[in-house]
Parts: structure tokens; sequence; C-alpha cells
């Protein structure tokens, strides 16, 4: 009895199994081809730590006293773009920069990255920070262009480039290996300096689609499995 149900039982769990490997290895495929986007990314001094910006600096006008942070970096999306190295100390940076009437002071800190991110052949200057003296109703993208000129946009209003670094490209696809890919630029944002790539969200759609093609063969080889059976 013990060994009729586990041969009548073999064929569907054998299939099932079958199901699962091929799942978990069109996963792997997509993983394994995953891509980043190289770009700066704008972040908001938050107490002693970072916030990722909701708007881009060019619609986002920081009160006196705030810190806004900008850091180059390969990353896929928001939820795992590198943070400026540097803390959001505004007492620290601006202590040199007495307040004035008529004027705010927006702390600023400036983070290039690693070499590990930068563009074949450039070098990252080092992070640094500056306290910007700027009109009352000025936004932080005019408070950055008061102490880190020159700045480089896109024709999509995409920062590029900040005191000149990177020299070239912009918000580029990178592969895994480093390299950019030249064939896919950032999609135009609404937001200057928001992430280029869409929200951290597992596997793409043509991967989905290949996992829900093979549940479906093996949904059919259980089916016929029970048919054989019956």
């Amino acid at each position: 009895m013990n060994r009729a149900g586990n041969r009548s039982g073999w064929p569907t769990a054998g299939a099932l199994l079958l199901v699962l490997g091929a799942v978990l290895t069109v996963l792997g495929a997509g993983t394994a081809h995953a891509a980043g986007y190289r770009y700066w990314s704008f972040w908001e001094g938050k107490g002693t730590g970072w916030a990722y910006a909701t708007q881009g600096p060019s619609l986002v006008r920081p009160d006196d006293g705030a810190v806004q942070g900008f850091r180059f970096s390969v990353s896929e999306d928001s939820q795992d773009s590198a943070k400026p190295r540097r803390a959001p100390d505004f007492a620290a940076i601006c202590a040199d920069t007495p307040a004035k009437d008529g004027a705010k002071r927006v702390a600023l800190v400036i983070d290039p990255g690693t070499a590990a991110d930068a563009p074949d052949g450039e070098t990252p200057p080092a992070p640094r920070t500056a306290c910007a003296q700027v009109s009352e109703d000025a936004s932080a993208a005019e408070a950055l262009a008061s102490v880190a000129k020159p700045l480089r946009y896109s024709s999509e209003a995409l920062l590029c480039a900040i005191s000149g670094y990177p020299a070239s490209g912009c918000g580029e696809q990178v592969s895994g290996t480093g390299h950019a890919d030249t064939a896919s630029q950032v999609p135009a944002s609404p937001s200057v300096s928001a992430h280029p790539g869409s929200g951290r969200g597992g596997p793409s759609a043509g991967v989905l689609a290949g996992v829900a093609a093979v549940l479906l063969l093996g949904v059919a080889a259980v089916v016929q499995a029970r048919r054989r059976r019956g």
C-alpha cells in the first residue's frame, strides 16, 4: 500500500520540483544581469541622518538652517542608493558664515563617491562641505550653484555634474561589470536628480513573464500526470 502510494504520488511531486527549479533558474538569470544607474542623488538632512529627497533640488526651497546632500554613485533605485558619507551637521558646516538679513544659509554636503562608481578614466574628487548664503526664496539647486560651479545638466534637466565631475555622461545605465551602456540612458524625470531607475520592485516584466510561462507548463505536466494515473 505504501509502495503504491509513493509510486502514484511521484509524478506530481516530480513535476512540482521541476517547476520550482525552472523558476529559480529564471529568477537567478534576471538577478545576474541586474544593472544600475550612475548619477548624482539628492538627499535632505534629517537629524543626524539622511533622507532620500522626494523632489529634485530645483523644486526644493530649503529653510535657513537646512542641510542638503549630493552623492554620486551607481545604484538600482532609491532603496539601495548610497548616502553622503559626511554627517548633516549644519552648525559645523556653517560655523564661519554668520546669519544675514534678507538671506538664508544652507549647508551642503557634496560627495563624489568612490573610485568603484567613477566613470572609466576618471577619479572622484574628495567629499567636501560648503555653506551657501543665498536669497530667502532660493532653491537647493541655486544654493548648490553658488558654491559648486560648474554644474552640468541634461536636456531633461537632470543634474549631470557638480564642480565639473564627472566630465561626461549623465545618468547612464551601468552593467554588472561597472561599464556604461551608452545605448540605454536615463528616462526623463520631472525632478532634477530624482532617481532615474524605477522603484525597487523585484524582477522585471520580462522575468515575470518567463516565470508565468514556466508555471503554466508545470501545471500542464501535473494535470497530464493525474490523467495517466486515472
